[in-house]
């Protein structure tokens, strides 16, 4: 197993979409069957009313409950999948991050993510993508770019802190989560091969994982995942279904290696990686 190199050939930023997220399907679920119950209780005291008033046949009763049932359904179809909310969410706090190196035939680019995490516009990603270059250049959703200087690093976990020269306006930090547990849903977005603002879905595969780096060093507690990373995802955030970050994507298994996604993703524990920004422990 290695960690992948977080470079791929930078492609033209997307335009970005919508800013913050509608409350997620598990929520509006929870609020429909709310107002299901709430609607038959309703009907049944009606029906069940003492012999001052009328009450209402059991056919009606079954037919009121029935188009209240309906509606809720409807309106849940209609409603967003989970995934659009969470990545509408993180949008406005995702970085795009091109490291520039020196090399024999001038500068290589290595394209890598960002994800924004306080008020300050302190960047958390990979160290792996920023490590010696000579130049960090970062753009932003809303059309800011900037250079970028590492101002920490953390190489024990991969993790390196950027902070602007021009950071974007308003700044809006992405909202940190717990580290989750096997089998809940996750996702990661990034640049992968230079796709810029790219999401992809699965769930938690593994905790407290342990993968060897291609320097020599060995990265613990690590995520384990299945949703889809490849060069350029490297920094960018992994998030759970309420769009919260629970980790900083640093490396994939690599059994061929040749640095692409095989269907194993690991992730540093935001309550690790966030501690290099002075983040809240998760």
């Amino acid at each position: 197993m290695s960690v992948e190199p977080g470079e791929a050939s930078p492609a033209a930023p997307d335009e970005p979409p919508g800013r913050r997220a509608r409350p997620g399907r598990r929520a509006r679920l929870g609020i429909a069957a709310f107002l299901v119950a709430a609607a038959v209780l309703v009907v049944v005291a009606v029906a069940t009313q003492g012999p001052s008033e009328p009450g209402l046949e059991r056919a009606d009763v079954g037919a009121i409950a029935t188009d209240v049932v309906g509606k809720a359904i409807e309106d849940l179809r209609s409603a967003p999948a989970t995934s659009v909310a969470v990545y509408q969410q993180i949008l406005p706090s995702l970085v795009q991050i091109e490291a520039r190196r020196p090399s024999s035939s001038g500068d290589a680019g290595g394209l890598g993510t960002g994800v924004i995490v306080n008020r300050s516009g302190a960047i958390l990603t990979a160290l792996h993508v920023v490590d010696d270059a000579t130049t960090i250049r970062l753009s932003f959703v809303d059309g800011t770019t900037s250079n970028g200087q590492i101002v920490s690093a953390d190489p024990d976990n991969d993790i390196a802190v950027l902070l602007p020269e021009r950071p974007p306006q308003p700044i809006v930090p992405a909202v940190l989560g717990g580290a989750g547990q096997v089998g809940d849903e996750a996702y990661a977005v990034g640049h992968p091969l230079g796709f810029v603002g790219s999401l992809s879905s699965g769930v938690i595969s593994g905790l407290d994982r342990r993968i060897e780096t291609p320097g020599g060093r060995t990265l613990r507690g690590l995520i384990q995942f299945d949703a889809a990373v490849n060069p350029g995802s490297s920094g960018g955030p992994l998030l759970n279904r309420g769009g919260q970050v629970i980790g900083i994507v640093t490396g994939l298994a690599n059994p061929a290696r040749d640095g692409y996604f095989s269907g194993i993703g690991f992730a540093v524990p935001i309550g690790a990686a966030g501690g290099a920004a002075d983040a809240p422990p998760k």
